[in-house]
């Protein structure tokens, strides 16, 4: 059952933008997006609480990656911009179902897509 459907990845020179988009067929008020580097554990890169709109985001993403959702297409998305080549890796949206504010623990979603690749060169 294909909860999540992300798109957007793609390569990029260091300095430019993307956006990625996970469109979502779970419900729930809290959405994060993480990524994982080769040989790297999963991070949190930012978080969202849908309710209120409070936002939540890793100190290395701070000032150049934007959290959005959009209720009417049900859609969450990462403005990447300034992106740098510390930024490759594979990007995965997800829900944590019980939440009551963002987080960017990992441990706290319960639901994942399958991930889009972003790489960016220097």
């Amino acid at each position: 059952q294909v909860q999540f459907l992300e798109s957007g990845g793609g390569s990029v020179q260091a300095g430019g933008s993307l956006r990625l988009s996970c469109v979502r067929s779970v419900y729930s008020y809290c959405m994060g997006w993480f990524r994982q580097a080769p040989g790297k554990t999963r991070e949190g890169v930012a978080a969202i609480y849908i309710r209120d709109g409070t936002t939540l985001y890793a100190d290395s993403v701070k000032g150049r990656f934007t959290i959005s959702h959009d209720n009417t297409k049900d859609t969450t998305y990462l403005f990447m911009n300034n992106v740098r080549p510390e930024d490759t890796g594979m990007y995965y949206c997800a829900a944590d179902l019980g939440c009551r504010a963002p987080a960017l623990d990992a441990a706290w979603y319960n639901a994942w897509g399958q991930g889009t690749q972003v790489t960016v060169s220097s």
